[in-house]
């Protein structure tokens, strides 16, 4: 079975993808304050996240780290309406840019964002080390059980 990574497109279809989900962040009243003007290098580093999550080359642990990743979310104190739009918006954007549609890859698609959207949100509030998200490296997702 292909890699979600692979049936994603690899790196130019995500990069498509993470290229109109960045811009639609930025246009977002609600979430545009955590972004700010944005960052030339964002599109790039989420794109080779969430490849790396996807099945993809290592590259966001190579050249980034997971660090990077902890360190820009500390302290933005996100909230709940923030995650669910964000989630929103990517879901949205996969859909601007035509990413396949099946039920198998949409649910590990949106499982991913969840799931990526509650660490953020619970590593944006903590105030020590401690009140940090366990994850300390890139998750590996994978196609929903059952799916073949």
């Amino acid at each position: 079975m292909r890699t979600l990574y692979e049936h994603a497109g690899g790196h130019e279809g995500l990069h498509r993808f993470i290229d109109v989900f960045y811009a639609s962040l930025l246009a977002d009243p609600l979430l545009q304050p955590l972004f700010g003007e944005g960052r030339p290098t964002h599109v790039d580093h989420l794109t080779a996240f969430t490849a790396e999550t996807f099945g993809g080359p290592d590259t966001f642990s190579r050249e980034v780290g997971f660090a990077h990743l902890i360190d820009v979310h500390r302290h933005l104190k996100i909230t709940e309406e923030q995650r669910r739009r964000f989630v929103e918006l990517y879901m949205a954007a996969a859909d601007a840019v035509g990413l396949p549609d099946d039920a198998p890859f949409r649910q590990a698609l949106l499982e991913h964002v969840e799931f990526g959207t509650q660490v953020a949100k619970q590593n944006s509030h903590a105030q020590s080390d401690d009140e940090l998200h366990p994850l300390r490296e890139v998750p590996h997702w994978d196609w929903p059980s059952g799916t073949s």
